[in-house]
């Protein structure tokens, strides 16, 4: 199993308050268990035969097919339809073939919020385009689960890179190359992608623009934009309150394997609810590489621990909760975890957003895990920050 594989996104907004508009068609539905892939017949890895330019460039003969109703006759499977259309649609400049692929009510969830409606994604396409007119949107992996009558759920990771030589939202081209992480979780059915989260490293971007991202986040509020996160914004569960209960502390699966699923929600709440980093250290591999917001990487499990101590300490009263969760793979191969999850916290500790505000702040954001051999090998952990310093700087 490989450490790569694939996206189709909707670029950001930028502070443009969205009206309101109605229920998407289907609301969201976990995957079940059964749902799971159980091997990567249908994965990334199959789709890499002389690589991905390569691939895109013919039709894939020999991958295996699944169903697929109402989707166009040419995607083999939803792997094949992710790679396909966002190399179209970003690369190749059908912008367009979003109309398609994207329903007319389609709900996006990014840095500022929730917003409604492809024409939106189609605006904000143009506009990432603009700005980077070399995009090049290589795919590193491709998590999925579900089916074509309960819906394809499918996580998708990317490294964006291009050169700012149009203007955008942050101002005036620099000329600057940049290269930067991007995860979305998408839900398609009969060829429409009717629900998104994505996550693009919009802090790592802004800094290697040259961009201080506090200033920019106070200079676009300044400018209008406001605080677009609602009070109960993708929180699962009430934040932890004062002089209430203890956290819970459900028991860890004696054999991980047996059930990925439930020791992926217990683990990571344990972690951060009940603060228990000790967990760190017997289920992550001592080797760990995490890949982190603001291209930020942490090597070993006392670089990971000393990441998570950085944010209690700044969200005292942090809140985790796991939203989404679902997984490729067996015991023998190994396991791939696409995990998105929230949290609430208020920020009265001191830390890398300066003087602390008192601000209850919406984090969310996805996780991916390398699962094999009992422990994590390798993880992507992405979110909204520079969300967070908008809702900091938000009056």
């Amino acid at each position: 199993m490989s450490d790569g594989k694939a996206v189709t996104m909707a670029a950001p907004a930028f502070g443009a308050v969205t009206e309101a508009a109605p229920e998407p068609r289907a609301r969201f539905k976990e995957v079940t268990p059964a749902q799971m892939p159980t091997d990567y017949a249908i994965s990334l890895d199959a789709h890499r035969r002389g690589g991905t330019d390569a691939f895109i460039g013919r039709a894939p003969d020999g991958l295996v097919r699944q169903p697929m109703r109402n989707f166009e006759k040419t995607y083999q499977n939803i792997v094949d339809y992710i790679v396909r259309i966002t190399h179209r649609i970003w690369e190749e400049k059908d912008i367009g073939y979003i109309y398609d692929t994207y329903s007319h009510d389609c709900a996006v969830w990014d840095d500022f919020g929730l917003q409604y409606g492809r024409d939106k994604i189609v605006a904000d396409t143009i506009q990432l385009n603009n700005a980077f007119p070399d995009i090049r949107i290589v795919a590193d992996e491709v998590i999925w689960a579900g089916n074509d009558a309960a819906g394809f759920h499918t996580s998708h990771r990317t490294r964006i890179s291009g050169t700012n030589t149009g203007f955008s939202h942050y101002g005036a081209p620099t000329g600057r190359r940049v290269q930067f992480w991007c995860l979305a979780n998408c839900v398609a059915r009969d060829n429409e992608i009717y629900q998104e989260h994505v996550v693009y490293d919009t802090v790592g971007l802004l800094q290697q623009l040259g961009f201080n991202a506090t200033d920019m986040a106070r200079r676009i509020v300044s400018n209008g934009a406001q605080n677009l996160l609602p009070e109960n914004f993708m929180a699962g569960a009430s934040p932890r309150l004062k002089g209430q209960g203890k956290p819970a502390n459900p028991e860890l699966p004696a054999d991980p394997v047996e059930d990925i699923g439930r020791f992926a929600r217990v683990a990571l709440e344990a972690i951060w609810n009940r603060r228990n980093l000790a967990i760190i250290e017997k289920f992550y591999s001592p080797h760990v590489l995490v890949q982190a917001t603001a291209g930020r990487v942490y090597h070993g499990t006392g670089q990971l621990q000393s990441f998570v101590l950085s944010m209690l300490a700044m969200f005292p009263d942090l809140h985790f909760v796991v939203e989404d969760l679902y997984w490729m793979g067996n015991a023998t191969e190994g396991h791939l975890l696409a995990i998105r999850w929230s949290i609430i916290g208020t920020h009265t500790g001191p830390g890398r957003y300066g003087v602390p505000t008192g601000k209850q702040i919406h984090l969310w954001g996805i996780t991916h895990w390398i699962f094999d051999g009992g422990k994590v090998q390798k993880e992507w952990f992405m979110f909204n920050e520079f969300g967070v310093l908008l809702q900091l700087q938000a009056e």
